[in-house]
Parts: C-alpha cells; structure tokens; sequence
C-alpha cells in the first residue's frame, strides 16, 4: 500500500500514473489513500522507492495482508471496508510524521522529554477525596 498523506499536494491519480509510466511489471490499483500495488518484490521496491522521490516525507508505505481483487477483502464483493478505520486513522496521523521528518531535514533536533515523577501517595489521597465530594 502506498498512501499519501493528507499535507501532500499528490494526489492518488498522480501517483497511480507515475507507477504506470514506469512500466514495471506490477499492478497498480489507485485508491482514495493512495494506490496498491503489487507484483514481484524487486519490481514493487523499485516502484515504491521511485514514487518516495515525489514527496520524500509525505509518501508511506505498508505491506497489505490481502491482494488486490481478493474476495475476502474487496468491497465489490461484500460491502464494507474490514481494515479501513485503521488506515483512516493512520492516514490522519501521517501529517504529524511529515512535520517531525522535515523538521529532522531542518536538522532540528528533539528536546528528551522529562521523566515522569512519580504521583506521591499523599496527593493521590487528595485527589480521591476530591472526587468524593
């Protein structure tokens, strides 16, 4: 699965046809994410490390379980979409990658986090009669 995230000016018809021009011998699915494609492994890693080109920090990619067309997982066969609040949701967490790897680019570099202290007992104990009341 390739899938473009959300602050990418890409859209899925682009990359599907970027694929194609390639003229790997693979198949490509465009899709509202993104597209599948698949085909044999140094065919699909060549395709998939051409596609990164177009947006270095904005195009993903992940191994889909199922094939494209499979029976078991395509909504022309059964309606709903089993896997596709998962996807959703990684999609919408994509742009906060795409800001963390530019800033990386940017050579920006992460302040540790502190380490959590420990909650003392006695201001557990308040809490709890807080709540009480």
């Amino acid at each position: 699965m390739i899938v473009i995230a959300p602050s990418s000016e890409l859209t899925p018809d682009q990359i599907a046809r970027f694929i194609h021009t390639l003229k790997l011998n693979i198949t490509v699915k465009e899709t509202c994410y993104g597209a599948n494609i698949e085909g044999p492994k140094d065919a699909v890693r060549k395709a998939l490390a051409e596609v990164r080109k177009m947006d270095p920090n904005r195009i993903f990619s992940k191994i889909r379980a199922f094939p494209i067309g499979d029976e078991r997982r395509c909504r022309a066969h059964h309606g709903s979409r089993p896997g596709f609040n998962q996807v959703e949701k990684e999609w919408k967490d994509l742009s906060m990658i795409d800001v963390g790897l530019c800033a990386a680019d940017r050579g920006e570099v992460c302040e540790p986090r502190p380490k959590r202290k420990q909650l003392p007992l006695a201001r557990l104990e308040e809490i709890v009669e807080e709540v009480k009341k």
